[in-house]
């Protein structure tokens, strides 16, 4: 039976993963590590494994035990394999050795052997597998030697002891992070927290609860308990006051919240939203205490205004909040919106007497009495009367999302560096490394390019360069991260990673200590069998909102497959490295208690590991529409650009090694409802000789022109036509629709029977949530087949197109 059960999971694994990659996993189905101490018994192991000094101990007065129940000839000649059986508990690659990939199938008591090495035991030892396992199965084939090596055999024989050892492909690059050929990092994720509105940010009150608090844009904040349990009331809530609004890629909002170094002593928290003042529209930085009835809630009639800044346009604001390690309050502002930072002689970043396009410090300690805030003393423009005495340093567009990096854990090198993600205008995003009065450059340079010619060859600038940068080909909206220097994954340790928001890429640098570069890897979720662990998967939505650390310095990411601050759909994962592990023990933490008094609801992950090997997905042309219809603009700055635009599809949601579509430069500050564009070509109508119909086939309900097809979309399962409901219906949907069609271009998604209701039919599909990549909706993720919970005056539709249009 084990031979069968093994052979059916290898040939469903082989049709699934495709080509074998080694996977290294311990019997506790997590990966091996390095042992922070020497082992004594099992030494092959104690550079890298399975086994700690506690194991290799238990493993040694096993030997001693079985050892003593042979006789001197029988010792003298099985010592040797005794002590190489008993130790693959400790091989890198136990769970493949004793048939525990899968914790739901038990585990052999004998590792896998090839079999001329179980030839050559079974000829002089074989009386010692009666002591190592009690299978009776195994000790009544003892002596039929064929009969007694097959039951020991793997299917995998790659696997088997000892020629797992000379295996180039499972030895070589082994305990490093996964790469596949061309250098992407192949990581993997742990899904923390879903069904959140636009979150915008996580953190943690550094008090040693381990709780961790995730803000919405609409101006709510969750606690979440270190069990990842949710609290039913929320730890703030000032949606009334917050100004922000359904539509995709609005910039507004709740934007940054940080606690007090000191909280757990002054119980203060500050926030960073946007609000509306007798029709003008500012960014508001505030002080709330703890409630001292709930240490989960704030008062929220605490609140006290610390600063306001007046926004001349609607995007480009900023919303980043850090303490540094000085016990300063850092914050990060926008240059005040629309395009090429067109206000004044050089722009509001290079203007030292606005707040706009900084980075401000300031000192909100022991402020209960006299001013709400003071200016540090060694702030660099104090003394400067033309200048604003806040300004730690300036010449920045729009800086989303920064982090102070913690330090090496043991050497502290790099301790208190400020790296921030800033957003670019039409070509390149850049990472920087903020410094106390430096000049980033903004809006002379755009990354390393000049974007305003004239400024930019003004040698009194001394404007610092970034430490990277990349072209719109690559994404457009920089995310900013953090250097890992948390536990749990120590071959991470030292690398800064960050994302972008518009093409979903998650990148990484690494600093070259000898050089001072920074060098570049991207990263991709891990294909085949890299992250089949329990708990992992290697998917995310697309739209990466932002970084966070949690108490420990674990790394997460925010996401969200509908960039809308009242669409539900975004998910917290955490980063995982499989590739090697933190020793047992080592990253435990004992979370201070923490009094509740609101109701838990428990976690339920709803994110699935993609067992399959990715393939390259067409290249989809995005259409893009143009702010309030007109024409992307790729030379002037005529229109307030925006950020947060979906203007193209994003890498698919499993993103292994995939091109991104690069989208055009032009941004759309705030698209009209319904604004979603993608597209394929339309195939011809099959003869009535076609073949049967397949499941997931689809058609439009309306009409074609000139070159267009638009219409309600239908599709075809188990025998009927169907409507998809649009919830979750977005223009990635409509790019698998237009797909099956045949069209090269998606105009946009339709919502809200904008063609009409499909009355006669049953509603089939509801909730349809599409990476791009899909072949027909049924791969995309949906409800129940006819479960829904709405009406035909939702029924969904796209528009399809042959030509690039630049509007519809």
């Amino acid at each position: 039976m084990r031979a069968v059960r093994g052979a059916a999971l290898a040939l469903l694994l082989a049709v699934a993963l495709g080509p074998a990659r080694p996977h290294p996993q311990c019997l506790d189905f997590k990966p091996p590590f390095r042992p922070p101490r020497g082992l004594a018994f099992c030494r092959r192991y104690a550079e890298f494994g399975c086994c700690d000094l506690r194991r290799d101990r238990a493993l040694l007065q096993r030997f001693y035990r079985l050892s003593a129940r042979l006789d001197g000839p029988t010792y003298a000649a099985c010592a040797g394999h005794l002590q190489d059986l008993l130790c693959q508990e400790c091989s890198p690659y136990a769970a493949h050795l004793y048939d525990a990939e899968d914790p739901s199938t038990p585990v052999r008591t004998i590792p896998g052997l090839c079999q001329d090495y179980c030839l050559q035991v079974w000829q002089k030892c074989r009386s010692i597998f009666r002591y190592l396992s009690a299978d009776q199965e195994l000790i009544a084939l003892e002596n039929n030697a064929a009969k007694f090596c097959r039951y020991l055999s793997l299917e995998d024989t790659d696997y088997c002891f000892p020629h797992l050892l000379a295996n180039q492909n499972l030895n070589q690059n082994l305990g490093l992070v996964t790469a596949d050929a061309e250098g992407c990092l192949q990581l993997c994720l742990t899904e923390v927290a879903n069904g959140l509105c636009n979150p915008v940010a996580m953190v943690h009150a550094n008090d040693g609860t381990h709780r961790f608090f995730i803000a919405e844009q609409v101006g709510l904040v969750w606690t979440y308990l270190p069990n990842r349990s949710r609290l039913e009331k929320p730890f703030l809530n000032i949606s009334e006051a917050v100004l922000t609004s359904p539509w995709e890629g609005d910039e507004r909002g709740f934007l940054g919240i940080v606690f007090h170094p000191k909280f757990k002593f002054n119980g203060k928290v500050y926030v960073y939203y946007s609000v509306q003042v007798h029709y003008e529209e500012r960014i508001r930085i505030s002080e709330f205490r703890i409630s001292p009835a709930d240490m989960n809630a704030l008062d929220h009639g605490s609140e006290r205004i610390i600063l306001e800044i007046e926004e001349p346009a609607s995007n480009h604001n900023g919303g980043e909040l850090l303490f540094g390690d000085d016990g300063y309050l850092y914050i990060f502002t926008g240059d005040g919106g629309m395009a090429g930072d067109p206000f004044g002689t050089f722009g509001n970043a290079q203007n030292k007497s606005t707040l706009l396009g900084k980075v401000l410090r300031i000192d909100v300690n022991n402020n209960d009495r006299g001013p709400l805030y003071r200016i540090p003393p060694d702030n660099p423009f104090l003394n400067d009367p033309k200048a604003r005495p806040e300004i730690y340093a300036y010449g920045v567009r729009n800086m989303w999302r920064c982090s102070f990096d913690r330090g090496e854990p043991r050497t502290k090198e790099g301790k208190g560096r400020l790296f921030c993600g800033d957003v670019g205008q039409n070509k390149y995003e850049e990472i920087d490394i903020v410094e106390k009065g430096k000049n980033y450059g903004w809006r002379a340079r755009e990354g390393f390019s000049c974007y305003d010619k004239k400024l930019c060859m003004n040698s009194s600038m001394d404007d610092v360069l970034p430490i990277y940068a990349y072209p719109h080909k690559m994404g457009k909206s920089v995310t900013g991260g953090y250097v890992y220097r948390g536990c749990e994954s120590p071959n991470l340790n030292g690398l800064y990673i960050f994302g972008d928001f518009m093409s979903g890429r998650l990148m990484s640098l690494k600093e070259d200590h000898a050089t001072g570069d920074w060098q570049y890897s991207e990263i991709c979720m891990g294909t085949g069998q890299t992250c089949m662990f329990p708990g992992l998967i290697n998917n995310y939505y697309q739209y990466i909102i932002s970084f966070a650390e949690d108490e420990a310095g674990e790394l997460y990411f925010m996401s969200t497959g509908v960039p809308s601050a009242t669409a539900p759909h975004g998910v917290v994962y955490k980063v995982v490295d499989t590739s090697r592990r933190a020793p047992p023990g080592k990253c435990r933490i004992e979370p201070l208690p923490v009094k509740v008094k609101s109701k838990r609801i428990p976690f339920v992950p709803k994110e699935k590991l993609i067992m399959k090997t990715p393939t390259p997905r067409p290249r989809l042309r995005a259409v893009t529409e143009a702010p309030w219809g007109g024409r992307p603009d790729s030379g002037t700055q005529r229109t307030p650009a925006g950020d947060w635009v979906a203007q193209v599809p994003p890498p698919p949601v499993n993103r292994s090694r995939t091109s991104t579509t690069p989208a055009p430069n032009g941004r759309a500050s705030k698209p009209r409802k319904g604004a979603e564009r993608r597209g394929q070509r339309r195939k011809k109508q099959p003869p009535s000789t076609a073949p049967p119909l397949q499941n997931g086939a689809v058609r439009l309900m309306q009409q074609q022109n000139h070159g267009q097809s638009w219409g309600r979309v239908e599709v075809y399962i188990d025998g009927e036509w169907g409507t998809v409901c649009d919830d979750g219906w977005s223009s990635l949907g409509a790019a698998v629709v237009c797909r099956q069609l045949g069209f090269p271009y998606v105009v946009r998604a339709s919502k809200k029977a904008e063609f009409g209701e499909g009355t006669s039919l049953r509603i089939l599909l509801d909730d349809v949530q599409c990476s791009g990549q899909e072949k027909t909706l049924l791969e995309c993720a949906h409800a129940d087949i006819g479960t829904h919970n709405c009406s035909h005056e939702e029924d969904a539709g796209v528009v399809c197109s042959r030509e690039e249009v630049a509007d519809w």
